[in-house]
Order: C-alpha cells, then structure tokens, then sequence
C-alpha cells in the first residue's frame, strides 16, 4: 500500500550503513544469479551463433540444432557457472555502485551531486564493474567452454580442474579484458540509463508522485526502467561480448585476429538474442533488486531532487540575469 500523509516507514536498517550495503550485495546476487541462469537456454544459442554462424545460423535453429543434438539437457547446459559466476558479480556491482555512489557524492558536496548526477551514476558503476568482473571471469570463461565446445563435459566440478591442468590458471584471466570491454560499458549504460529513465518516468509518465505509488506500482516503474536500460546495454556492449565468446572457445586466439576473422557484420552476430536477452535480464534484475529491498525493508531512496541551496541559488542568479538585461535596454 502507498504510504499514508504523515505516516514514517519503519526501515530494518539506516540507509547507507553496513548493514545497508550488505544487504544490497545479497540483493544484487540473487538479481544477477536468478536471472542470468533463468536465461541459460538463449545465452547458449546466442555464445554458439557467434561461435559457428555456419551452423547455428540463427536464434530459432540455434535452438532446435541444439535440442537435436543433446536434447533439452543440452540448452541449459553451463547453468551452475552461470548461477555461482553471476551471484558473485551481482553482489559485488549492485553493492559496489551503491558503496562508490555514496562516497562520490559525498566527495562532490550535495550541488556537484545533483548537477552532475549523470557523470557520478557513470564513475560509481564502472567503479563497482571493474571489481566484480575479477570474480566472475573464471567462472564466465568455464561457462563458455562448456557451452560452445563440442563434446565437453556439463559438470562445472569436472571444467575447472580440467582447463586448470590443461591450459594452466591464466586461461581464466585470458579473457578479462574483452570481460571489461563488454561488462563495464555495460554496466554504466545499465546504471546511468535506468536512473536517468527512472528520474523520468515519475517526472513525464507516472501520473502521481513516487511517495503515492503503491510498492506494486513503483515495482512495474523499476522494470520498466530497466528493460528499456537493457536494450541499449545490449547494443553498446555487444562487439565486446562477441569477441569474449570467441577468446574462450579458442584460448589461442588474439582480440585482433578475432576482429579481422568475423568483420564489421559479424561482430554484431547474435544482437537480436542479445536484446531479447538483455533487456529482459536487465528488467528482470531491477525487478528483483527492488523487490528485495521492499521485502526487507530496506531504504528506498526517491529519484533526485534539486537540493533547495542550488534552486535558491538558481534563482537569484535568475533575477541578477533579469536585472542586468533591463539595465542594458535602458
């Protein structure tokens, strides 16, 4: 229910407290473990379509070559690296960018906050990437493996030891920095942009303040908010999410070689399975994230409003401009 005039939430925890930030880091793992494992079947047509064009072809047959060839076990295979990989991540990113957003704002004072929201919504996501992406790399570059290597063993136990004694400890690094390439413009896109489309859904769309929404209809906001996020994540990272796909099926291949090998068109191979992907995932993780924190009762902190000291101030400076351009008519 939407809260009554002058009634105050009972919150479990202090918005920015420990307790705060280690809730928004179980919050994020069970956003980005839930959701990417839930889309496995498409993430493992769309790594195979770019891997093999030739036989994979496109989303529809990558599915039914895929059932054809190993059943319905076969298009859900690499879900336990997919689920412990991308908990890790989301716990490090979802709490990293609320850690990094706090500390920057507080570096900046509360009118650079607000003035330059969208460049601090920019730094305090790549911030929170980088680090999260250290945790998911072994585990990404063992999914891949498994999902676009023909033949290779559906256990994650029996992956890593093997490509451990096989190749050594590098080959799950190899691909850390395409990894950074894709998630970190990624994540900033996913970041600044739902804020920003948050921000203006309740000022444009939403027909009543976020205060006088119920929990259900700010819930349908956040999703809105983040597939639309999603869609132009899915398109600003997907040369980079090609190459990674490409780098862990061929561990002896280079960022260039891949680039000169699929071109300018094929590097954007599979964009459509990413869309559809992505911009669910990401509605998906915005969904769960905030419905986590209502469940809990954690603080929810409204979209951004003009600090009162900088709309003073806007307003004086308005009437100095209005003062000097009467004088100068005189």
């Amino acid at each position: 229910m939407a809260k009554k005039e002058g009634e105050k939430e009972d919150y479990y925890c202090e918005i920015y407290s420990n307790k705060f930030f280690i809730l928004c880091a179980f919050g994020g793992a069970l956003a980005c473990g839930s959701t990417h494992t839930f889309v496995t079947p498409l993430d493992l047509v769309k790594c195979r379509l770019q891997v093999d064009p030739g036989k994979y072809k496109s989303i529809f047959r990558g599915f039914a070559v895929s059932i054809k060839d190993g059943g319905i076990r076969n298009i859900v295979k690499g879900w336990a690296p997919t689920l412990f990989g991308y908990s890790l991540q989301g716990a490090f990113k979802f709490a990293g960018y609320e850690i990094f957003k706090y500390k920057y704002s507080l570096m900046a004072g509360e009118e650079n906050a607000y003035i330059y929201r969208t460049s601090l919504y920019l730094a305090a996501s790549a911030s929170a990437e980088f680090i999260a992406d250290i945790f998911l790399c072994p585990l990404e570059a063992t999914k891949v493996r498994m999902q676009t290597t023909p033949g290779y063993t559906s256990q994650m136990r029996r992956a890593m030891p093997h490509m451990l004694s096989t190749e050594g400890f590098g080959v799950f690094y190899k691909g850390l920095a395409p990894l950074w390439g894709r998630q970190i413009p990624y994540t900033m896109m996913k970041f600044a942009s739902f804020e920003k489309t948050l921000e203006y859904l309740y000022h444009a769309v939403v027909p009543k303040a976020r205060d006088k929404c119920t929990k259900a209809e700010q819930l349908i906001v956040t999703f809105t908010a983040g597939y639309i996020a999603g869609i132009l994540c899915a398109v600003v990272s997907h040369p980079a999410d090609t190459i990674v796909s490409k780098l862990n099926k061929e561990p002896g291949s280079s960022i260039g070689g891949i680039i000169t090998e699929v071109g300018p068109v094929g590097i954007w191979r599979g964009l459509l399975a990413r869309i559809i992907m992505i911009g669910t995932l990401t509605g998906l993780q915005w969904f769960v994230y905030d419905a986590f924190k209502v469940y809990t009762k954690m603080p929810r902190p409204p979209p951004p409003e003009m600090p009162e000291s900088l709309r003073i101030r806007l307003e004086e400076e308005e009437k100095e401009r209005e003062r000097l351009e009467k004088l100068k008519k005189k």
